[in-house]
């Protein structure tokens, strides 16, 4: 039985933070469709739940959802219109599993980089092969999100936090150790296999700024007349 109840009561939203260093793998217990949105149930035996309460933040895949509901190793997660359309569980089945991170606290290891938990886009998986003890994947992403992906640079897939080794065009290479694909999902991939993206959030502010340096350097340049070039003295 849930100890918490749907709908959840109102919960004040704070700005969340991950690591994208992936504690525990669940598997989607439960799909519940509710109109255009969705609720899904995570089932999770190793995931520590003794500091877990309503309101609280669970990356799922990546994706920061808002815990509803609480049961016995289980957690339920609303998932927006909003949601659906820009991450994969739009395609997402029960018994599918899934990579968990909880939020980041402020006396936690940074151990991988900052994510925020706001999937940009869907990436697929178009190829996989060994090298040495490691498996390398050829990814590849949609392209408004290809110019934010850099070679050793990071990028959250299905929220672990990766190292790209190499870039051309669309497409960026990963090469996975060991360790990652026992403990995070990465095992299953194969290509087709579709998996979300969240880029450096550095790059997406990096842009901006450099946008809004374009626009004033336009602006200065349209409030420049022969009036105020004479006014000024060089006419």
């Amino acid at each position: 039985m849930f100890k918490g109840a749907v709908p959840a009561p109102v919960i004040s939203k704070v700005i969340c933070m991950f690591t994208g260093i992936i504690e525990a793998m669940g598997t989607l217990a439960a799909l519940h469709r509710q109109g255009d949105d969705m609720a899904l149930t995570v089932h999770a035996p190793t995931l520590d739940f003794g500091d877990v309460k309503l309101g609280d933040s669970i990356a799922t895949n990546g994706v920061c959802l808002t815990v509803v509901a609480l049961g016995d190793k289980s957690y339920t997660a609303d998932v927006s219109l909003e949601t659906l359309s820009r991450t994969g569980f739009a395609e997402a089945r029960v018994g599918d599993p899934v990579n968990l991170e909880k939020a980041l606290m402020p006396s936690s290891r940074l151990g991988g980089h900052l994510v925020s938990g706001h999937v940009d886009g869907i990436g697929e998986v178009k190829s996989k092969s060994s090298s040495g003890r490691a498996i390398e994947y050829w990814i590849k992403a949609p392209a408004a999100l290809s110019r934010y992906i850099a070679e050793k640079g990071s990028i959250a897939v299905d929220g672990i936090s990766l190292t790209v080794n190499a870039v051309q065009g669309d497409l960026f290479r990963l090469t996975i150790v060991p360790h990652t694909a026992q403990e995070t999902t990465i095992a299953r991939w194969k290509p087709g296999h579709r998996v979300n993206l969240e880029v450096d959030q550095i790059a997406r502010y990096l842009e901006r700024l450099m946008q809004g340096r374009g626009q004033e350097k336009e602006q200065n340049a349209s409030s420049l007349t022969l009036d105020k070039l004479a006014q000024s003295g060089f006419l």
